[in-house]
């Protein structure tokens, strides 16, 4: 009988104290599911400045199945799971992260839908432990990407996913800058569901999303998937141009049809004009988002540079060099 090979993907910065206890549950959970899968476990490393890829060098002594790819530097979580599903030599591949919130003992749920046909198996957070207006603002967030995407996506789905071999091979063709995995992955179609789940608390360590990153993750929520912030910004434009032509209408009227004499409205104009100043900067700032993803994108830099690796395919220590 043939055995098929699931990629689970772990992504990782400065997770020395979880990374043996990912190898140990995510092995014990394909020891329960038989004979029939055998897994690896890819590690994409975002240059840890503690001793995480020296546990994994450990550990991948032991056992064959651990590869990873520590890179020359940090270039941020969505190239790490990127790379990490570039590198996946599985019919499938689970992307999972290392601080165990999302549980691996629920990737045989993952594969049994899997084998029914989903070509995507993700999972809904229906409930996860983080301060309450935090959880509130993810709902909220989950629900404006959704109604402002010009792509249908899911609500309340994290990164944590069972994603098929034909779904994999069109994100390693994908050439994005700054790309927006959960989203792209449920824009590509392909039959989907989602299995709802409880998150866990995190044990050890600390999450690496701080208050910077979550905000720029949601930017590129938004402006990976809808140009609406962009029509936002015509339809206020010509709302205003419109109220401005209508108050110059009705001075004009005012003035040359009844006398109208107006007492000089230094208070009016000095709003009016900071009103013009605060509009032409928001909306600048809304188009300089999209240029500068364009100018990254035009620009082509290196996706991800491998300075180290651990995979029996490949030689210990190759430097590697990828470009989009």
């Amino acid at each position: 009988m043939t055995k098929q090979l699931i990629s689970v993907l772990v992504p990782v910065m400065n997770e020395q104290d979880n990374i043996r206890e990912v190898y140990s549950r995510v092995s014990k959970t394909f020891a329960l599911m038989g004979d029939g899968y055998e897994f690896e476990i890819v590690f994409t490393d975002n240059h840890s400045s503690d001793a995480t890829f020296d546990v994994i060098t450990e550990i991948a002594t032991t056992d064959s199945r651990i590869r990873a790819f520590r890179f020359s530097r940090d270039f941020g979580f969505q190239h790490s799971i990127l790379e990490a599903y570039r590198r996946s030599r599985g019919a499938a591949a689970v992307q999972i992260d290392a601080d165990l919130q999302d549980p691996p003992e629920l990737i045989p749920v993952f594969v049994e839908h899997w084998v029914a046909g989903a070509a995507v198996v993700y999972g809904v957070r229906a409930k996860r432990p983080e301060n309450p207006i935090l959880s509130l603002a993810r709902r909220a967030y989950y629900r404006l990407i959704a109604f402002l995407s010009d792509d249908p996506l899911q609500l309340d789905a994290g990164d944590f996913r069972l994603v098929d071999r034909k779904v994999i091979d069109v994100l390693a063709r994908l050439e994005d800058a700054q790309p927006y995995l959960r989203g792209t992955i449920a824009a590509m179609g392909f039959d989907q569901i989602g299995i709802p789940y409880e998150r866990a608390e995190r044990k050890t360590g600390k999450s690496k999303f701080t208050f910077r990153r979550l905000v720029a993750l949601s930017l590129d929520g938004i402006l990976n998937h809808s140009i609406i912030p962009l029509r936002v910004a015509s339809y206020i434009g010509l709302i205003v141009a419109l109220l401005t032509l209508i108050g110059s209408i009705a001075f004009l009227v005012g003035r040359l049809a009844f006398g109208q004499e107006w007492p000089p409205g230094f208070a009016t104009t000095t709003i009016l004009i900071m009103l013009g100043i605060t509009l032409n900067a928001l909306f600048l700032g809304v188009i300089g988002e999209y240029l500068g993803r364009i100018y990254k994108q035009v620009k082509r830099g290196p996706n991800t540079i491998i300075e180290r690796t651990i995979d029996p395919g490949e030689t210990p220590g190759e430097q590697r060099s990828e470009d989009f």
